[in-house]
């Protein structure tokens, strides 16, 4: 199976645990999976994806996979929110979607349905 990770944006804290706390029946129903760090760094994320995939019954290594190719074919993006991250000050997380194509399509369904 295929897996798809990007990079977001910049969120307060509150407002990401905010919104984690609201998606909580969404893991049972096999939605993405949204992750928040305070520092934009590979090893990060990939424990972030380490922590969320088992739960939702993924492939751990292929969901690993997906964040080290986004990291190395999205320089740009990767540097780009990096500095987001560091102009936002401490309060602040990079957020990131797992998703397989099952959760996307869940999260489109979600979205299309309100």
């Amino acid at each position: 199976m295929a897996y798809s990770f990007n990079l977001l944006g910049i969120s307060p804290i509150l407002d990401f645990f905010s919104h984690q706390q609201n998606r909580q029946g969404h893991i049972a129903q096999g939605g993405a999976a949204y992750v928040g760090t305070h520092e934009c760094k590979l090893d990060t994320f990939i424990r972030s994806v380490e922590e969320v995939s088992p739960p939702r019954g993924w492939n751990l290594d292929q969901a690993v996979d997906a964040v080290i190719q986004y990291w190395m074919t999205n320089e740009g993006y990767v540097r780009h929110w990096q500095q987001r991250l560091q102009d936002a000050g401490q309060e602040s997380l990079l957020v990131a979607r797992l998703a397989d194509a099952k959760a996307l399509r869940l999260e489109l369904e979600a979205l299309v349905g309100q």
